[in-house]
């Protein structure tokens, strides 16, 4: 099982200090990656999950942060959990991506794309909200192309994007392509999964047998596109009070990664959980 950490600005504030002593341990302590989440806006009476937000709420760039992290870490993984594709052009994010990638040695390798859930951000960003879950699929398709693409350049034809004959370099470290992620708790989600995705990051409040069918459908799905479904990666969240009997079930269901976060909100708190949890399911790391 591999264990990787989120880290979300908007409840644990935005100090670059803060941020770095976070990855720095996360790293020392044998942690794959680092997962950020992405709103670009929120507006009084925003709701996340049924629950109103302050929209004061300091969510720092994602890509931007992990650019960030990648410079005062050696190893750590880079991620997204979850980036709004619909709502950036992916001919700019291709370049933005390979560009981290590059400069980090090649660990911008957790990048998870997600539709977005706020009408007013997909409106903010000029995209119809309806649209979004097309545009996230041409998206995929772009930035895969770009990336594959060599000198004679390479031509796309979609309802959303449209180029002819462009070449984009540098390409990803010693790679023609970046594993993309899909989040998402959806059976549409799912089988964007099957269709485009390296693998599946479910998120939502689903019960056991909703979870397992969505895996299954992207399985499934994988499968019917002439894709190896064994190829897919699952991801899954789960608290730091993590149990033997919890990570066995998770094992069953075909779950390759969880990624968990500190709660508290004094810095030293923080470390001294993720130190607890290390200690738990990491005892090979100090």
């Amino acid at each position: 099982m591999k264990y990787a950490l989120s880290y979300n600005t908007a409840y644990f504030g935005t100090d670059p200090d803060h941020i770095a002593e976070y990855a720095r341990h996360a790293e020392a302590l044998g942690f794959e990656g680092l997962f950020l989440p992405e709103h670009l806006v929120l507006y009084p009476g925003a709701r996340m999950h049924t629950v109103e937000v302050d929209p004061a709420l300091p969510f720092l760039d994602p890509l931007d942060t992990l650019a960030f992290v990648a410079g005062v870490t050696d190893r750590l993984l880079l991620g997204t959990g979850v980036l709004l594709l619909p709502y950036r052009n992916p001919v700019v994010l291709a370049k933005q991506l390979a560009t981290i990638d590059v400069l980090s040695k090649g660990r911008m390798r957790l990048l998870t794309v997600g539709l977005g859930a706020l009408p007013a951000e997909a409106a903010a960003t000029g995209v119809d909200f309806r649209t979004r879950g097309r545009r996230a699929d041409e998206a995929i398709d772009v930035l895969r192309l770009l990336w594959a693409g060599d000198a004679e350049g390479v031509t796309y034809h979609g309802e959303f994007f449209s180029f002819d004959n462009l070449v984009q370099f540098p390409k990803p470290y010693r790679a023609t392509t970046l594993p993309i992620h899909v989040g998402g708790s959806s059976e549409a989600a799912a089988r964007r999964v099957g269709r485009r995705g390296d693998g599946y990051f479910a998120g939502g409040a689903l019960l056991p047998d909703q979870r397992a069918a969505q895996w299954e459908l992207a399985r499934t799905t994988a499968a019917q596109a002439g894709r190896d479904p064994d190829s897919l990666e699952y991801t899954r969240w789960s608290g730091l009070d993590l149990t033997e009997e919890r990570l066995a079930a998770f094992t069953a269901q075909g779950v390759g990664r969880i990624v968990v976060s500190a709660t508290a909100t004094d810095p030293a708190a923080r470390r001294d959980e993720l130190s607890e949890f290390a200690q738990r399911f990491l005892p090979a790391n100090p």
